[in-house]
């Protein structure tokens, strides 16, 4: 009887896919590449059209020699690494190091791990895609060629442990440029006015609208005033009521890009964590022997297609319909695929309509129950029904100064049954219905009230923005999102302040040269044209050789120029005005890599350092002598401490307000949430609102 070698990227998923397969087929890991470009060089021969120096990654030796015996055993080997660039790249250097013709049917493709998917794809065995080979080792050479030259130099005049990437530096100006607007921006005032309507003893808000059917921008008080001169009385009249049903589309189902987003919204995750749950629940977790043990809970999790393929979508119908009734079921309408779209494979999505959060909860930690519940009625919903909105309008007036009244209710629920999408505007209110309101009646205004506004900056970049912003401006791709957030947050170029990404000093110095010496590295519309290029070689309409070429021609005269003419950047130390309690010499300002913090200015001969602490204003309950400080935990997440410490240990995740509670005369806390904010006593019930 015939033997199979499968080889696949994670233990996890061997064991699961060898369990599918039978006795027939051993399944081993690869741990990822085995091959790559060596760490101690370039690796690439730029006089020999850009020929990649491939050796066996430094530990990776005996892994490589397990499969080679393995391989040597078996009848015939396939190669199932993730389906995308990568994962066609991993397969064709285990090709190379396992002597398998590149040529013959030796690849294995799945989209998601469970027992129908994965035996099916063993029936339809395919060559190595050496265009999707190509596009990824052009990627490779492309970022190994500016990441190898360009790193050295920053070493060499700015500071030791710098980096410098084509994603990452064209993110951080992206940073940059919103922290310059947000400083350049200078607000313009304008006013609106709001006014309490009752009829009937129901009230309900109108806002002025205009004067004489047109529409009037209120920008100053003067012209505030005007308009209530004008006003006679306290009554409106009813000129027009405008009532419509609209109908309010679900969302499609998730890319990569669009769950790194609504996981940062909903639940607070970062995109590097997002991608490592979602792993785990694609590769696969032990359902117990009664549901089939290890088994795929979702679909591949990087992705930029919203395509959903039949089969999926007639589940999620049934689903749908045993579970709220056929008037909630959607269309079949698939979403159109948009300009730049790879579509290599589905969108993300559970491998099973029928699997719901709550059956899962005793097989799922925290974190992966909340992004696979995210995940599932994303899903879920995307294939329900649009949900019917009644509207409604009404039109008041008033010596020919026109107010309005707007609300809505939901008359048809539909997919807002069972998901509503997240939104990074924490002003998003939700409208309030009105009351039966008929043409022609009067209606009384009981409060009028002008309030001033000014313009607002556009706000600094969220992760989930970033990530956004970045998708849709066509800045990498899916697997590039979390990897370049981390790497500019490590690097020391960006920090995070109140989850919004601020530029360091040093990224400003970082960024500053490489739009001065490597423009169109930085530039977004090069960056764009570059991820072009990429998808052109991937589909086989260009060779990956004359990419590179057209690209490093330019850039290794910016590079010997840069060479020639950068000057060294001296990075001073800022002093912070205090003495250290150690040796006496002046204490200064640091960039490390988590932020700025204080050091002694006579190092090395003294090494003492401590965190830059911020006061809030209230003297420590416990010890009645230090002040309560702001710390940060390596996480950036923020904790109250007495300056004493360690003298005084006292400690709170909350902060403290300075009150005591007037029950038990403990400390009142301040508690924050997304949405509310919240003063209470942590040793009793009591509790009152926190004043804006």
């Amino acid at each position: 009887m015939a033997q199979y070698l499968v080889i696949v990227e994670s233990p996890a998923k061997a064991k699961t896919i060898e369990r599918y397969l039978g006795k027939r087929y051993k399944v081993k890991a690869s741990m990822g590449h085995i091959r790559d470009l060596p760490k101690s060089q370039t690796g690439v021969d730029v006089e020999n059209n850009f020929e990649p120096k491939y050796i066996t990654i430094r530990g990776k030796g005996p892994v490589l020699k397990e499969l080679k015996t393995a391989a040597k055993k078996a009848d015939k080997v396939f190669l199932a690494a993730d389906p995308d660039r990568e994962g066609e790249a991993i397969a064709w250097h285990l090709a190379h190091s396992l002597d398998i013709d590149i040529h013959s049917d030796c690849r294995v493709v799945f989209n998601e791990i469970t027992k129908d998917a994965v035996k099916d794809s063993f029936k339809h065995p395919r060559k190595i895609n050496m265009d999707l080979v190509d596009a990824q080792q052009a990627r490779r050479i492309l970022d190994r060629l500016v990441g190898y030259n360009i790193s050295p130099l920053l070493w060499q005049k700015v500071k030791k442990g710098l980096s410098a990437g084509r994603v990452q530096s064209v993110a951080v100006k992206m940073i940059i440029d919103r922290e310059n607007e947000i400083k350049n921006f200078k607000p313009e005032e304008y006013w609106s006015i709001q006014s309490l309507f009752s009829k009937d003893g129901q009230q309900f808000e109108g806002n002025f609208y205009g004067s004489n059917g047109k529409k009037v921008e209120l920008k100053t008080k003067e012209d505030v005033d005007k308009i209530l001169a004008k006003l006679k009385g306290d009554y409106f009249l009813v000129d027009k009521v405008n009532k419509k049903e609209r109908r309010r589309n679900p969302s499609p189902a998730f890319t990569t890009s669009s769950l790194q987003q609504e996981a940062a919204r909903k639940l607070n995750f970062r995109a590097r964590k997002t991608m490592m749950i979602a792993q785990q629940l694609y590769e696969g977790i032990d359902l117990g022997k009664k549901e089939g043990g290890i088994t795929g809970l979702i679909t591949y999790m990087r992705t930029d297609s919203t395509r959903i393929s039949t089969t999926a979508q007639n589940q999620a119908r049934d689903f749908v319909d045993q579970k709220y009734g056929k008037s909630y079921i959607g269309s079949n309408k698939q979403a159109k695929k948009s300009e730049g779209v790879q579509d290599a494979h589905e969108a993300i999505r559970p491998t099973n309509s029928f699997r719901d959060p709550q059956s899962l909860k005793n097989v799922l930690s925290g974190d992966q129950l909340k992004l696979y519940k995210l995940i599932w009625e994303r899903f879920i919903a995307s294939q329900m029904a649009p949900a019917v909105m009644d509207t409604m309008t009404v039109h008041l007036l008033n010596e020919g100064i026109e107010f309005r009244a707007t609300g809505s209710k939901v008359k048809f629920k539909g997919f807002m049954k069972v998901y509503i999408e997240g939104s990074d505007d924490q002003e998003n209110k939700q409208e309030k219905w009105l009351p039966e309101i008929e043409e022609g009646i009067k209606v009384k205004s009981e409060k009028m009230e002008p309030s001033q506004h000014f313009t607002q900056p556009p706000p600094r970049y969220t992760e989930a923005r970033l990530v956004k912003t970045m998708e849709e401006k066509g800045i990498g791709r899916p697997s590039t999102y979390a990897p370049t957030l981390d790497t500019i947050q490590r690097r020391g170029y960006v920090a995070l302040d109140n989850r919004r990404f601020v530029p360091t000093e040093l990224g400003e110095i970082v960024s500053s040269l490489m739009e001065e010496f490597f423009p169109e590295i930085i530039d977004v519309a090069f960056t764009v044209k570059m991820e072009d290029d990429l998808d052109a070689i991937e589909e086989g309409k260009t060779e990956w050789i004359r990419i590179i070429d057209q690209f490093y021609q330019g850039f290794s005269q910016r590079l010997s120029k840069a060479e020639e003419e950068m000057e060294k950047v001296e990075i001073k130390d800022e002093p912070a005005g205090i003495n250290c309690e150690k040796c006496g010499h002046e204490m200064v300002y640091k960039m490390g890599r988590y932020g700025k913090f204080l050091a002694c200015s006579n190092f090395p001969d003294c090494r003492n350092t401590k965190p830059i602490l911020k006061e809030i204003g209230v003297k420590c309950p416990k010890c009645k002598d230090g002040n309560i400080v702001e710390r940060k935990t390596k996480r950036k997440r923020a904790f109250y401490g007495c300056d004493n410490y360690p003298e005084c240990d006292f400690i709170s995740w909350d902060k403290p307000i300075g009150r005591n509670c007037p029950k038990c005369h403990t400390m009142l806390v301040e508690k924050k949430s997304k949405k509310t904010a919240q003063v209470q006593c942590p040793h009793c019930d009591y509790k009152e609102e926190a004043q804006s």
